[in-house]
């Protein structure tokens, strides 16, 4: 501090500095305001148009945006997703014919090794497609040909038939669960291109597992909009399974909820066998609030199956489970319930998802028909 001055003078100094500084400012922005406010008026019809591109530009944004949304929606499909494995992914014909193939093997009995040949020939004979025709008279899912003695072209395109032909023949192969996969299969199809089948044993064992139900929750099918029952049964060939309409179906035009249970217990009977018994779902809290839409109980019977111990039952359940998700556009099945675990159709990108109702492990619960909000 300079000799002869105080504390307080310096601070009052400093005060008389701080109020001429405020007064300088205020006057300064008293003037410019003055000067702009003309300004400000002459700018105001372009204020408005800025604000209307703006506007504009956003409702543009917000358009673009929903389309983009639209344009990447989940397509219709199935997929396999094995633990810690890749995705496999295939269309509807390929995952109903898929499951198609795995029921009509536990029907039979016979182990998950004959499901995995079976499907890696299909894969490599048809994509899993039941074709009208190839190689010379070769038609359906395996390839077969009349004139080797596999049956009409009209039964071999009946994927159950031609599954049935081919585990016929491959039941007689002396060791065939032992045999690798490619020499196992070359033996049935006798096969210009023999060793063609052992690049889709991966593929083909994944997809047995989860069909067998070995991997529960692993199969689940995009599917946007079911199929009507007369629609369904009416139609024979690729992916159907059946070889025409069932009697409840043919006596309702409409086909209706009747025609629509009346579909899934036949093709449930016809695929399983007695593997599998279909009665009207009754009784617990998920079939109660189910039953209004329709809803059918898949009871399988775990002795049917080539496993056996605590787990037999579970494993029978979810092999059921993933049949009727693969079949849920073409049989018109709305929503799965197993095991504490439901696929909805109208959630059925998300897959599998957890249930806040408990369902038990001896039956599949199915609901039948698109929920009200879909309609």
């Amino acid at each position: 501090m300079q000799p002869g001055r105080t504390a307080q003078s310096s601070e009052r100094e400093v005060s008389e500095y701080g109020e001429r500084t405020q007064r300088e400012v205020r006057g300064a922005t008293v003037a410019y305001e003055e000067e702009a406010a003309p300004g400000r008026r002459r700018r105001r019809p372009l204020r408005w148009v800025l604000t209307s591109l703006l506007l504009i530009a956003a409702v543009v944004a917000g358009v673009v945006l929903w389309n983009r949304h639209q344009a990447v929606e989940t397509a219709e499909g199935c997929e396999v997703t094995p633990v810690g494995g890749k995705p496999v992914t295939m269309d509807l014909e390929q995952g109903s014919n898929a499951a198609t193939i795995a029921a009509v093997t536990i029907a039979r009995g016979l182990p998950e090794r004959a499901l995995t040949i079976a499907l890696a020939t299909g894969l490599q004979e048809s994509k899993l497609h039941n074709l009208g025709g190839g190689d010379r008279d070769s038609v359906g899912l395996f390839q077969q040909r009349p004139s080797q003695g596999w049956g009409t072209a009209q039964q071999i395109q009946d994927p159950v038939y031609a599954t049935n032909k081919f585990l016929d023949a491959l039941v007689k192969v002396n060791g065939y669960a032992r045999l690798p996969l490619t020499e196992a299969a070359q033996d049935v199809q006798k096969s210009g291109y023999p060793g063609a089948y052992a690049k889709h044993e991966l593929r083909a064992s994944q997809l047995a597992s989860a069909l067998t139900g070995h991997t529960p929750a692993s199969f689940s099918c995009t599917v946007h909009q079911l199929a009507t029952p007369a629609a369904a049964d009416a139609t024979t060939g690729a992916g159907t399974g059946t070889s025409g309409p069932s009697p409840a179906a043919a006596a309702s035009p409409a086909g209706g909820a009747a025609g629509a249970a009346q579909q899934v217990t036949d093709r449930v009977r016809r695929e399983f066998g007695r593997a599998v018994t279909t009665t009207a779902a009754t009784g617990g809290s998920t079939d109660a609030k189910a039953a209004g839409t329709g809803a059918l109980a898949l009871v399988p019977d775990p002795s049917a199956g080539t496993e056996s111990g605590a787990d037999a039952q579970r494993q029978s359940g979810w092999a059921v489970a993933q049949w009727a998700v693969a079949h849920a556009q073409e049989l018109g099945i709305g929503a799965v319930f197993y095991d504490g675990k439901s696929w909805r159709v109208e959630h059925s990108a998300d897959g599998w998802k957890p249930q806040a109702d408990a369902t038990a492990t001896d039956r599949v619960l199915v609901t039948l028909g698109m929920p009200a909000a879909k309609h």
